[in-house]
């Protein structure tokens, strides 16, 4: 079951990058929220707040703006140049009664078999899209990477979901895979390999016999 975070808002009057960052100095995060047939609304929500909530695994939350109060999830998230704080919000209405398609991180667990055969493992996602109900939402899918060896692979479609969660990402999108670490190269080795082009001797015998005879 998804927790609920609890969240006050305020509507955001003026629009535009100067407004913006006078949210921001204000410790608050601007945000727009969209969704079930109605107008977006430019909200703004204490930053402190927001953060903790979605640092401890809250991915529902009750956002209360003026005496109306929705329920809502975060669709898309901004971060400053360094990637690390948050700088807007993107929120979508939801119906805790109907399905929702949502991103949600990925979480390798265990230890590779593979590792023990001198490969590594390889992340090649971070996140899955699923369907679910709003109180589903799982806060991340674990992938079980115990049983994967030198040279295998672990893909969507084979992952075991939560009760109540649909894949829609493609079940053959490559989630993992385990490789042997490839060795350096020596100096010598690498020399090796480049070709080196061969001194055409006969030729500049040749060239220079013409140029006496031509004196």
């Amino acid at each position: 079951m998804a927790k609920t975070l609890v969240l006050k808002a305020e509507v955001r009057e003026q629009t535009g990058s100067k407004a913006v960052r006078k949210v921001r100095d204000q410790g608050k995060i601007p945000a727009v929220v969209y969704g079930h047939k109605e107008d977006p609304v430019a909200i703004s929500l204490d930053a402190h707040d927001f953060v903790e909530g979605l640092h401890h695994g809250h991915r529902l939350m009750d956002v209360q703006i003026g005496q109306k109060k929705q329920k809502m999830i975060v669709k898309e998230l901004q971060y400053d140049h360094l990637g690390r704080n948050i700088i807007h919000a993107d929120l979508v209405r939801v119906d805790i009664t109907e399905n929702i398609k949502v991103n949600v991180p990925i979480e390798l667990k265990g230890t590779a078999a593979g590792t023990h055969e001198g490969g590594i493992v390889e992340e090649h996602m971070d996140h899955l899209e699923i369907e679910c109900k709003a109180t589903d939402i799982p806060e991340a899918i674990t992938v079980l990477v115990k049983d994967l060896h030198v040279g295998g692979a672990i893909h969507a479609g084979e992952i075991e979901l939560p009760s109540g969660v649909k894949l829609i990402s493609s079940p053959e999108t490559l989630l993992a895979t385990c490789h042997l670490v490839a060795a350096a190269k020596t100096t010598e080795e690498l020399e090796e390999e480049v070709p080196t082009a061969p001194e055409v001797i006969g030729e500049v015998k040749e060239s220079e016999e013409e140029a006496q005879e031509e004196k």
